[in-house]
C-alpha cells in the first residue's frame, strides 16, 4: 500500500484548521484501503505575541481584517455550523480571547513522541472552541494531556522547562520561509501544497493523484 505524508501547518488558535483536518479525516477514512496515512503537526503561531492576557474575539478579529464585530460574529456563527457538522465542540467559538499557543506547540513536539499528537491536538481544540479556554494557562493545558491519557507530570516538567522551544522556533521559521502564510496548509510528501479547509472530495482527489505520481 503506498503510504503518504501529510505534515499539518497550522495553530491550535485557527478554527479553520480544526474543521481542515475533521475535513482531511474523512477522506483519509475514504482513502484507507488504498493508501497508508502518516500525519505530523506542525507549528504556526497567528498570535505569537505572549504578553498581556488576550482580548475578546470579536473585536480583535474585526480591526484585523477591517470588518464590522457583527460581520465577525455571523462569520463565527457560521464557522459553528460547519463545526457541528463535523463533530467539532465550538460552542464558545465568539467567548474565547486571543491567546498565544507556543506552549501548547511544545507540548505538541512531546506528544507526538508519545504518539499521541493528534489526540492532544483535538483536545486543544475542543478547550478553546468548545470551551473558551486559556490555551496558554499552565493548568488548561495539562488538563487537556491528562484527558488524552498522557502523563501530566512529565508534560508539567516540559512546561517549565525550555524543552522543544527551539524545535518550534525552527519548524516556525522553515514553512515561513517556504511561503506558508496562512493556515492550514498540507505539505503532501514533503512536497506538494494543498491550502486551506478544503472539502474532503477535493482532499480525495488531490490525495491519489499525489500518491499515483509518486
Amino acid at each position: 500500500m503506498t503510504k503518504v505524508n501529510i505534515d499539518i501547518v497550522s495553530d491550535i488558535a485557527c478554527p479553520w484548521c480544526a474543521i481542515g483536518y475533521k475535513r482531511l479525516e474523512k477522506a483519509m477514512t475514504e482513502l484507507q484501503d488504498e493508501l497508508e496515512f502518516d500525519v505530523q503537526w506542525r507549528a504556526f503561531e497567528l498570535n505569537p505575541d505572549s504578553s498581556g492576557d488576550g482580548e475578546p474575539i470579536l473585536p480583535a478579529l474585526a480591526r484585523k481584517y477591517g470588518r464590522s464585530e457583527e460581520e465577525m460574529k455571523a462569520n463565527q456563527a457560521q464557522m459553528t455550523a460547519i463545526a457541528a457538522e463535523l463533530g467539532l465542540n465550538f460552542d464558545k467559538l465568539q467567548e474565547r480571547h486571543t491567546r498565544n499557543t507556543f506552549d501548547a506547540h511544545r507540548l505538541l513536539k512531546w506528544a507526538a513522541e508519545q504518539g499521541d499528537q493528534t489526540a492532544l491536538k483535538l483536545a486543544f481544540f475542543e478547550s478553546y472552541f468548545g470551551r473558551a479556554e486559556n490555551i496558554s494557562n499552565t493548568d488548561v493545558l495539562l488538563a487537556c494531556v491528562e484527558q488524552v491519557g498522557l502523563d501530566a507530570e512529565e508534560a508539567k516538567a516540559v512546561l517549565s522547562s525550555n524543552r522543544y522551544a527551539d524545535a518550534v522556533r525552527e519548524e516556525e521559521l522553515r514553512y515561513q520561509q517556504a511561503g506558508v502564510s496562512a493556515v492550514p496548509a498540507y505539505i503532501i510528501n514533503q512536497k506538494y501544497l494543498i491550502s486551506g479547509a478544503q472539502e474532503p472530495t477535493v482532499l480525495m482527489e488531490a490525495l491519489r493523484e499525489i500518491a499515483a505520481e509518486s
